[in-house]
């Protein structure tokens, strides 16, 4: 997988698809080469001509040489001061307040496997399954090292990235641009995707050209954040769903984050990933190092959805961990959007019955619990329940579910401070706080300071307590607000732009001990829904909540986009009721189910309240859905029809199965409209020769299926041989109502 040319001096890393080639220029520089479909060997047949380009200065060892710039070439790792004025890898301040180092290449080391990151989350792979090439840069003056992390899987389209710096001199050095990735491309011809959004409206797929100058997709929160995901891609200006070339990067970080696009004056692109210097500061005493964290990249030359499937079946087998990796979640019902703070043991008693009789396996007991938490003023911080509220305790909340053959889940939110708390009337300074100015408040909340060891301790104990007494099954771990004032109190003042990073590094080792110690427990993350749905909180959780919207309409387009990066199986998608709560939309139970259907499914409205004939719809619902759920959990997704495209009004999406014998076929028109073609639903990544059936259809509002005995209903029983699928597919009956959803089953012979 990874090979050194001993006389062209080139690093060649390779799977079955894709090469990615760099070479050591003049014994010094590291040369980006080709990133691409895989070759069978690099030898370098588009030599960079030698062109003399004013302005473009010249590094001092070669002043009489003013073809060769740095300025210029494809760098895989880029510093400052020496005529490279494209955005650099590093920052780094000296004692004599100079900020230039010279680092050249000292040498490498190729190992089996993919060694683990220090502190951080990161890929794991056994030593069959990945090489790692680690190239060390070293300073000429002694100071500091740079060791660049290449890690290539055998089977999975997909290289990580990371960088380990290193203080090898006598004085303290301050990083103050620390990336993770500095990656050089030839020219500009691209297509520049990100995802964007805020709260309830959580990643939409922005798509434009690739613009001259610099472009950045990145938060400063403190957290990966609703408004910008750390993911972006660079695709061909033809690429789509199925076809073209794309390169995709995915941060595996859950802080303040900075993805940088720049298109140079000669028309090459730089992309440039890292932890966002604007809001960061480390300082290196001598011997120290810092770890960065990892960047993923996925090359695809079958479209967005060839990159999405790479990043999907590398985080499902080296990212996800433990009992649930491979298991299918279990179907919940969650009291937020029920009862919200109203609730008592009867409500949840009633709950917990009426859930059992539907199918549901698993209740959810959200906030409100512990304090004397009425509403979102207090109590955050003071994990003890509420025995005027639960009279029995949380143990009679969970015995009422077991009983019943549910599993019990409990809502946290261990980040966060309320000021009117116990907690805080303790310890007032574990709260983020600069000092002489007055706090900002967020939901009446401020944020625990989790880069102090005493309130990670305090924190592991508390939620420890709770999960100690073997009632809770399921955490919904919630972190509601982002960070302002962060200041640490007792952290001397070089030190404090190091706070948010190590607000970081202290959630991950909270969450590893918590998570270590209670591997059967099944987590979920959350931050308002999705405002920290990233690669890192996957590693400690295996799902998350996709988004507070639980609007179907407006999830076809957050589920979507979430799955340019993420598997279903990572995301949490409910029933809610209707009129929506969050935008008041009117949508059949069956859109409703059909668009949660994508995830781990769940239901998150007052189901005690249903009429009769709505829990029979919600039982029929159940019990496809449990006959979907390994083809849709554990299979391949593939988008056909994003939202995204035209006037977002249509979403198709096809999941198969692991052995691909089953495909699930969901179809989604928002709105009808009149006179408009037929539509034609086309597979993809089916076996051309082989026959599938179509066992079963759900035309649009029904609950049985082929029950409407017109247009491609008809089919049902009927078999077609897979080319005949891809290349001509599937009609869609019209039917003049809004938010219609339809789904096909296919069975393969």
């Amino acid at each position: 997988m990874i090979t050194f040319d001993e006389t062209n001096h080139v690093f060649h890393l390779k799977n079955d698809r894709f090469s990615y080639c760099f070479s050591i220029e003049r014994g010094k520089y590291l040369l980006h080469q080709y990133f691409g479909r895989p070759l069978r060997a690099f030898r370098g047949s588009a030599e960079r001509p030698a062109i003399d380009r004013g302005f473009s200065p010249q590094p001092g060892a070669y002043e009489n040489e003013r073809t060769f710039s740095l300025d210029v070439v494809p760098q895989e790792f880029a510093t400052n001061g020496h005529g490279d004025f494209r955005i650099p890898s590093l920052d780094v301040v000296l004692e004599n307040g100079t900020n230039v180092v010279e680092l050249w290449y000292e040498g490498y080391e190729i190992k089996k496997g993919k060694p683990a990151l220090e502190g951080l989350p990161a890929l794991y792979a056994k030593d069959d399954e990945a090489e790692t090439l680690e190239v060390t840069l070293a300073d000429t003056k002694g100071r500091m090292k740079a060791i660049l992390s290449y890690t290539v899987f055998a089977s999975d389209g997909v290289l990580t990235r990371s960088v380990r710096y290193v203080n090898t001199g006598s004085e303290s050095l301050r990083l103050e641009n620390a990336a993770s990735l500095c990656l050089d491309f030839p020219d500009h011809d691209f297509d520049r995707l990100s995802l964007y959004g805020g709260h309830a409206a959580e990643r939409s797929l922005e798509r434009i050209r690739l613009m001259r100058g610099v472009q950045l997709t990145g938060s400063l929160r403190g957290a990966s954040s609703h408004q910008q995901s750390p993911f972006l891609a660079l695709t061909r200006p033809n690429t789509d769903e199925l076809a073209g070339d794309v390169y995709g990067f995915s941060f595996i970080y859950s802080g303040s984050f900075r993805m940088a696009t720049e298109v140079e004056q000669f028309g090459t692109t730089r992309v440039v990933v890292g932890i966002n210097p604007d809001d960061f500061a480390w300082t290196l005493a001598p011997g120290e190092a810092f770890q960065t964290p990892e960047v993923v990249i996925a090359y695809a030359h079958d479209g967005l959805n060839g990159m999405s499937q790479a990043f999907h079946r590398a985080y499902r087998e080296h990212l996800l961990r433990g009992k649930y990796q491979h298991a299918v979640r279990p179907i919940l019902v969650n009291n937020w959007e029920a009862t919200y703070f109203d609730f008592d043991d009867q409500k949840l008693d009633d709950l917990a019955a009426c859930a059992a009789d539907l199918g549901i396996e698993l209740m959810v007991l959200d906030d409100g619990w512990f304090g004397h938490r009425e509403d979102d003023n207090s109590s955050l911080g003071d994990w003890q329940v509420n025995r005027a509220k639960l009279k029995g305790g949380l143990e009679g909340v969970a015995a009422s579910a077991h009983k019943r053959g549910l599993k019990f889940g409990l809502w946290f939110e261990p980040e966060m401070i309320s000021k009117d708390s116990d907690l805080y009337r303790t310890h007032p300074d574990w709260a983020l706080h600069v000092p002489d100015y007055p706090s900002s408040f967020s939901r009446h909340q401020l944020v625990l300071d989790l880069s102090r060891q005493e309130v990670q301790d305090y924190i592991v104990k508390s939620v420890c307590d709770i999960l100690a007494t073997g009632a809770v099954d399921y955490v919904k771990w919630d972190f509601n607000r982002h960070l302002t004032e962060a200041f640490s109190a007792g952290r001397a003042p070089e030190h404090q732009r190091e706070t948010k990073h190590r607000f970081v590094l202290g959630l991950y080792a909270v969450l590893e001990r918590i998570t270590q110690a209670y591997p059967d427990v099944l987590f979920e993350s959350c931050s308002g829904g999705g405002g920290r749905f990233d690669a890192a909180m996957l590693y400690y959780m295996p799902q998350t909540w996709t988004s507070d919207d639980t609007d179907a309409i407006c999830r076809l387009a957050i589920q979507t986009g979430t799955s340019y990066a993420f598997p279903p199986i990572t995301m949490g998608a409910h029933v809610s009721v209707t009129p929506n709560h969050q935008v008041g939309r009117v949508t059949p139970m069956q859109t409703r189910a059909f668009c949660a259907m994508m995830g781990c499914y769940g239901y998150e409205m007052d189901i005690t309240r249903m009429s009769d004939a709505e829990k029979q719809q919600v039982k029929e619902h159940i019990a496809l859905y449990k006959r979907l759920r390994p083809t849709i959990q554990l299979g391949t997704f593939t988008r056909l029809i994003s939202p995204f495209e035209g006037t977002w009004n249509e979403t198709a999406w096809m999941f198969t199965s692991e052995d691909t014998k089953k495909i699930a076929l969901f179809y989604f028109k928002t709105l009808s409209e009149p006179c408009t073609p037929i539509r034609r639903l086309r597979l993809a990544g089916l076996d051309p020769a082989a026959e599938y059936k179509i066992a079963a259809y759900y035309p649009a509002q029904s609950l049985s299926h082929d029950s409407d005995g017109s247009g491609t209903g008809t089919l049902v029983g009927r078999t077609f041989y897979g080319d005949e699928l891809m290349q001509e597919g599937l009609n869609v009956a019209k039917i003049n109502t809004d938010f219609a959803a339809y789904l096909w089953i296919l069975e393969k012979r």
